[in-house]
């Protein structure tokens, strides 16, 4: 079986736990603080905002649609197609500036450029309705931690599935750090990243318990430190090329998926990334602060 990783790989990860640790604390108090400071840039999907769909008579470009809005000083709208070339929904942050009269205007002539097109729709977006997403995407990662918590406790033991959450909040801290730094627009299709991002880190990591549990059973005369160190060798060709076979896809989605799926793919990247360190640094040094020596 092809291996980017000799077969019998001795690397001590666990001799670097307490570097880890305080490098992973010192980037979550980062990110803490540029929630607290900065916030995210919430995209339309959660603040207020217009919805228009659009209907020309002749394919358009959603390139040349969004550079004529650039130029007319919007410069962070979303615009898709809406089951043909000749349709687009496009969504619009709100604007003091706009109200349902002015925007109908605004459009009529920022995106005209010659082509004539039909406004089939035009909605405001309230706020209510994007604090109401956003509690229930709150809600949303809260069910799928608690769900993993059971989920690994009843598979291995309790503090297997507190090491496990340990490194997924880890996972998900970061990640939502890097957008509120970075203030990359926020919206459904990260959010859906990131709880993408939870089920891709738990695979790994339950991957790594389960070879820790096996070796527990085999490997007796070794003691816990190396039976972690032992099963995360163990499985690092596997995390490897899972993660590099799953980043190639992101690149080329980031590359040529266009701007529908761009901060989708950035969030998927980011939290990939991540979730292959945790994996190797974070899950199994929570097993070990938290005392699941079998032997203790």
């Amino acid at each position: 079986m092809f291996s980017i990783i000799k077969k019998n790989s001795n690397f001590n990860f666990l001799g670097f736990r307490k570097p880890a640790v305080i490098f992973s604390s010192l980037l979550i108090g980062i990110s803490l603080l540029s929630f607290s400071i900065k916030g995210l840039n919430w995209g339309i999907d959660f603040s207020s905002g217009y919805i228009a769909q659009l209907q020309y008579n002749n394919d358009v470009e959603i390139s040349k649609l969004r550079s004529l809005l650039v130029k007319n000083k919007i410069d962070d709208s979303v615009i898709q197609y809406y089951g043909s070339k000749k349709e687009v929904i496009i969504k619009l942050k709100d604007n003091s500036e706009f109200n349902q009269t002015s925007v109908n205007d605004f459009l009529k002539r920022s995106l005209s450029d010659g082509k004539d097109f039909k406004i089939l729709r035009l909605e405001y977006v309230g706020a209510q309705i994007g604090s109401e997403l956003r509690e229930k995407g709150e809600w949303a990662m809260l069910v799928a931690m608690l769900s993993i918590l059971i989920y690994i406790g009843f598979r291995f033991e309790f503090l297997y599935g507190i090491g496990a959450i340990f490194a997924l909040l880890h996972d998900v801290i970061l990640t939502l750090g890097f957008f509120s730094i970075t203030q990359l627009q926020f919206d459904l299709s990260v959010l859906s990243a990131i709880l993408a991002v939870i089920g891709y880190s738990l695979n790994d990591t339950i991957v790594v318990y389960d070879r820790i549990r096996e070796n527990i059973r085999m490997v007796r005369k070794k003691n816990f430190l190396d039976i972690l160190n032992i099963s995360i060798n163990q499985t690092l060709s596997r995390t490897i090329i899972t993660s590099l076979t799953t980043l190639f896809v992101l690149l080329s989605l980031l590359l040529a998926g266009g701007i529908a799926v761009k901060f989708f793919a950035i969030a998927m990247i980011v939290g990939v990334l991540i979730g292959t360190y945790s994996s190797i640094f974070i899950a199994s040094t929570s097993l070990y602060f938290l005392g699941a020596n079998p032997e203790s």
